[in-house]
């Protein structure tokens, strides 16, 4: 596909592309180049607080596997706030 450099360095990137990735607005593309080729990648941008939460399960799912079977999670946030009701479950008793 070709598309024209316009005013301000910008581009629209076609529709069928924009659909195939489920793209919408607002979303964050990162954009860089390397060996001269322009790479655009759709990315997730999130606080640094949820990473370290994020982090922190993981590494105690890590630790004790068989701990944790509640599950299939829809969503991160899903899984997260499971293991969070069972560190209230523990605090209760």
């Amino acid at each position: 596909m070709i598309i024209e450099l316009r005013k301000k360095s910008q581009i629209t990137i076609p529709k069928e592309i924009v659909d195939s990735l489920s793209l919408q607005e607002g979303d964050h593309l990162d954009i860089n180049l390397k060996n001269g080729v322009i790479h655009i990648e759709p990315v997730a941008i999130y606080s640094k607080r949820y990473i370290e939460r994020l982090e922190k399960t993981v590494m105690r799912i890590q630790e004790e596997p068989t701990k944790y079977s509640n599950g299939p999670f829809t969503s991160i946030e899903d899984m997260i706030k499971s293991l969070e009701d069972e560190e209230l479950e523990k605090k209760d008793k």
